[in-house]
């Protein structure tokens, strides 16, 4: 498999629930066969294990200060590691495990790229993130038949 895209947030709560539709889309779909979706749900540090080799990883979730009510931006994962404040609860999510994976794996950390949406995603929304997040995974597959 060439990638990964991995949903996260809490379909119950309409202000998290961003990656859990973007999974439901992608779900729907047929994919390509290279790509891996995974409902990461509020899974937090059980996610390390697929991160472990080295695929390219798409994050999907739900931010908060990063975009518009509306929009779709693109984040790294230090821009989301950066987030991380204090010790591990039960709200670090998301950060805590991008600033520690590099730390923990013993292989490279994978290229990873966060998809997120402030608010709540109008089904068009969902929709484009979705083909975005399909996108991305699918660019490291292009690039490895080139080279």
């Amino acid at each position: 498999m060439a990638a990964r895209i991995i949903c996260v947030g809490n379909r119950y709560a309409g202000n998290d629930d961003f990656g859990p539709r973007v999974y439901d889309c992608l779900a729907a779909q047929s994919l390509p066969a290279d790509v891996d979706v995974v409902d990461g749900g509020l899974a937090g540090l059980d996610l390390l294990r697929h991160l472990e080799d080295g695929r390219r990883v798409v994050f999907v979730d739900a931010v908060a200060g990063f975009a518009d009510s509306d929009g779709i931006i693109l984040l790294s994962a230090a821009e989301i590691a950066s987030q991380c404040v204090g010790g591990f609860d039960h709200a670090a999510g998301l950060p805590y495990l991008l600033k520690i994976m590099p730390a923990i794996l013993e292989c490279p950390p994978p290229r990873v790229t966060v998809i997120g949406h402030e608010g709540v995603a109008s089904v068009q929304t969902v929709s484009a993130a979705a083909q975005l997040a399909l996108n991305l995974a699918m660019e490291d597959a292009e690039d490895a038949c080139s080279a």
